[in-house]
């Protein structure tokens, strides 16, 4: 078996600082795409390029099997000084998720011997509305197994998310008033956040005691009312965030949703509109497929330990291919999620190392096990 020897502890430690100092929010990705366009070109990837919305995609190898690299460039805004405190790596997208990004690019391209045809494609907008996987999606290129990077930790393979509703809500009173004699009308602002407490409490009634990853949940995340501080607001909108398992789907919420508002609109008499503002359906992957046989593998080889399949209360990339496209897909990567988007974020510079090795075992036990089965 290849050993990851070939790249160099420093290099791969100095090519994810580099990464790391691009500050790259959502839709403003460029500056990483074509540093890791260069990377690739160095690397001994082929067919480079930089698609109309910004992902970078590259190949390297032929045949079969054919698999999907992918990981996303985007990170949530606020920057974080980058910096080395012992075996910690700082920095903005550390563990969320181009620690992942970077382990994938090296994994690959460390790579000796045919393991089919691998495709590692850098996305953009993945903490956005998902524009760069969208994108790539509308090539409809066929792959047999896709590794979405996200940070799961070494000895856990992600193996569902929940799918996402997002719903802007329209609350509209009919009327205001003076905010000196406020019972002359309703208020906007309060109604918003009364049924915004309704609609919380029946979607999420009756999952007492359920794991956090097999129930729904709703977040209301921003609200918007009012035109002067002495006018009780006549409207007022209002965005809720409807996380969804694997046990239901977005049709069945939104049917749901459609009637509680009808309800709630009649029984208060005021006016509510609502829209769909994103949609991702839930996903999760068959448990005894070769690419978590492969996976287990190579944890093995390395952490010595059997890992453990989790789902994920989040909802990324890894949906929407896994619906359009039907085949075995995990989520994997250094880091911890838990450290994700916060003040502080990191990644651990020996977990991120290992990372690259285990990657890249998985890859030849996965070549291995799916000619087998042919």
């Amino acid at each position: 078996m290849d050993s990851i020897a070939t790249i160099d502890k420093r290099f791969a430690i100095k090519i994810l600082e580099r990464s790391l100092k691009l500050y790259t929010p959502s839709l403003r990705e460029k500056p990483l795409a074509e540093f890791l366009a260069e990377q690739c070109d160095d690397l001994g990837f082929d067919d480079i390029r930089i698609d109309d919305v910004g992902n970078v995609i590259a190949n390297k190898g032929n045949g079969s099997p054919r698999i999907l690299l992918c990981g996303h460039m985007d990170t949530v805004p606020g920057e974080i000084k980058v910096r080395k405190e012992d075996d910690n790596l700082f920095g903005r997208g550390s563990s969320d998720a181009k620690a992942s990004l970077i382990t994938m690019l090296l994994a690959a391209s460390a790579i000796k011997e045919d393991v089919g045809t691998i495709t590692f494609i850098g996305v953009v907008d993945e903490e956005g509305n998902a524009a760069g996987i969208k994108n790539i999606m509308k090539e409809k290129q066929d792959f047999d197994y896709a590794i979405f990077g996200e940070p799961s930790g070494l000895k856990q393979i992600t193996i569902a998310y929940k799918g996402r509703l997002a719903i802007n809500l329209r609350i509209n009173v009919k009327r205001s008033s003076h905010a000196s004699a406020p019972w002359l009308s309703k208020n906007a602002i309060e109604e918003a956040i009364t049924i915004s407490s309704k609609l919380k409490e029946m979607l999420e009634s009756g999952q007492r005691d359920q794991k956090k990853s097999i129930i729904v949940t709703v977040s209301m995340t921003e609200i918007k009312g009012g035109i002067s501080h002495n006018v009780t607001p006549k409207e007022c909108h209002v965005t809720l965030d409807i996380r969804i398992p694997v046990s239901t789907d977005c049709k069945s919420i939104e049917e749901r949703l459609a009637l509680m508002i009808s309800d709630i609109s009649k029984d208060r008499d005021i006016e509510i509109f609502y829209s769909i503002l994103d949609e991702t359906e839930p996903f999760e992957t068959s448990h005894n497929s070769l690419l978590i046989r492969a996976f287990t593998l190579g944890i093995l080889d390395v952490e010595n330990i059997r890992p453990i399949l989790i789902r994920k209360t989040g909802t990324g990339d890894m949906n929407i291919v896994g619906k359009q496209m039907k085949i075995p897909i995990i989520s994997y990567g250094p880091g911890d999620p838990h450290e994700s988007h916060t003040l502080n974020e990191k990644v651990s510079i020996r977990e991120y190392l290992r990372g690259i090795e285990i990657l890249h075992r998985s890859l030849i036990h996965l070549k291995r096990l799916h000619d087998k089965r042919k």
